[in-house]
């Protein structure tokens, strides 16, 4: 554990969320030499499968497969996060420990009460984290937040897709630490079924980001900003 602030830090309401949203982007950031770290807001206490120790056990391996510094709990209750004030005061706390300078949450949309939830309470907390009055700690507020767009359905385009073709295996290697969760299921979070085991879903859905960049594997994110380019000669997606 290290006291530095924290790079990239990604947010999901259930230990497993980050794994497949932006598994991959973790482990790519961490290959770059970022700090990075994840904050599960809940154990996952009401899932059909595993415990929530279980579940602690496989987040500890997915995070260190994926290069992870910290992985933090925010105890939150599973199939309850609100967005009020005693929480987003929880959260602010953890923001400014982290001092994270990009965030990575959930889409402000989602099937799950907790991940629409999670997106919102997030967001604000960031803000609030930046108020010198607000709560007690340092006042921090990250640069950059950004939001998971994988498994969407809506026709939401991404504003940036991360290639992910180096680290795929370790992504995938991750969400197999859950095998209390996804061995022999079809669907989890926002991924729907569509006759594949979870395993192949993933990976057609990020060989489908890929290919968005004309690259093996990606991972979709969105940001409610205009992304700005600094070199138009330089950018890299083909258009014909």
């Amino acid at each position: 554990m290290t006291d530095q602030p924290v790079d990239v830090l990604a947010i999901g309401p259930h230990p497993d969320d980050v794994e497949l949203l932006c598994g991959g982007t973790l482990a790519r950031s961490a290959d770059q030499g970022y700090r990075t770290a994840i904050l599960d807001l809940t154990r996952g206490e009401m899932g059909t499968r595993g415990t929530p120790d279980l579940r602690a056990e496989e987040a500890a391996r997915a995070a260190a497969v994926l290069g992870v510094g910290r992985r933090v709990n925010a105890g939150l209750p599973d199939a309850g996060v609100t967005n009020d004030r005693e929480t987003r005061e929880r959260i602010v706390g953890l923001i400014r420990e982290l001092r994270p300078r990009v965030v990575i949450l959930p889409f402000l949309r989602g099937r799950h009460p907790d991940h629409r939830v999670a997106a919102e309470l997030c967001r604000d907390a960031c803000f609030l984290a930046g108020l010198a009055r607000y709560g007690s700690g340092e006042a921090h507020r990250p640069h950059k937040i950004i939001h998971a767009l994988a498994f969407r359905e809506d026709p939401v385009k991404p504003t940036f897709v991360v290639d992910i073709t180096e680290q795929f295996s370790r992504k995938m290697e991750a969400i197999r630490s859950y095998s209390s969760q996804f061995d022999g299921v079809s669907q989890a979070g926002e991924a729907f079924p569509t006759g594949q085991s979870l395993y192949e879903l993933v990976e057609s859905q990020s060989r489908h980001y890929g290919s968005l960049i004309r690259r093996g594997y990606g991972e979709p994110f969105h940001t409610e900003e205009t992304v700005e380019v600094g070199d138009v000669a330089g950018m890299r997606v083909r258009s014909l």
